[in-house]
């Protein structure tokens, strides 16, 4: 029988918990492993390219919005990633969809449901709550702009998310241990993949499509 490999990613380890309880519970042997930061899945992920699914809660410390979500689609699309949250708003689920999610667990679910929604995926298929119709899609100066913001390299998100926060050039060259140079170029790729000509106008066409997280607060949960 083949061996799944899931890592669960939250920052809330009773909901860790509860998710562990979900797959374990899946007539699959496991390869369960967790992480309570952004920054220690991408580890996981990074070092364990046989990772089957991703379950990754939208809101966690070292992400804000969409962020987390693009830069794994970006860094591995070969993942399936199924986002986990508390949200309950129709658009921010659909956005999950839009930037490359393939799947979408509410935390109010009970544990057979997320189990047969896990199930879903690990099959190959998506799961959409029942009540979301992607069909129902947003403007589309909304939409264009997430094939945009989803076009962009795993760096350039790194970078795209430090101008969200106001660092300088030098400053995201330090964090990012490239040279000033590079950074300048990261800028200029994501300002024409963005159809913008300027920083402000990248950050601000990112924050557009945040939904109440990227830049400024994250979502809860």
């Amino acid at each position: 029988m083949a061996t799944y490999r899931i890592v669960i990613a939250d920052d809330h380890p009773l909901f860790r918990g509860a998710l562990r309880e979900a797959v374990s519970g899946l007539p699959h042997a496991m390869t369960i492993a967790e992480a309570g930061s952004f920054a220690t899945m991408s580890e996981i992920v990074g070092a364990d390219p046989e990772v089957d699914l991703v379950l990754l809660d939208l809101a966690m410390p070292g992400v804000k919005g969409f962020s987390g979500l693009m830069y794994l689609r970006a860094q591995h699309p070969g993942v399936p990633v199924v986002i986990v949250s508390a949200t309950e708003d129709p658009d921010v689920i659909r956005r999950c969809f839009e930037f490359g999610a393939s799947g979408f667990i509410r935390k109010t679910l009970g544990i057979d449901e997320m189990r047969q929604a896990i199930q879903v995926v690990l099959d190959g298929g998506s799961y959409v709550p029942p009540d979301i119709d992607l069909s129902q899609s947003r403007d589309s100066e909304s939409a264009k702009l997430a094939a945009r913001l989803a076009s962009l390299t795993p760096q350039q998100v790194r970078v795209l998310m430090m101008l969200s926060e106001g660092l300088l050039n030098k400053q995201i060259a330090y964090e990012l241990s490239v040279s000033e140079a590079t950074v300048k170029a990261h800028v200029s790729a994501i300002l024409t993949k963005l159809g913008v000509d300027s920083r402000t106008q990248a950050v601000i066409a990112a924050s557009k499509i945040a939904a109440d997280g990227w830049p400024g607060q994250a979502l809860n949960g």
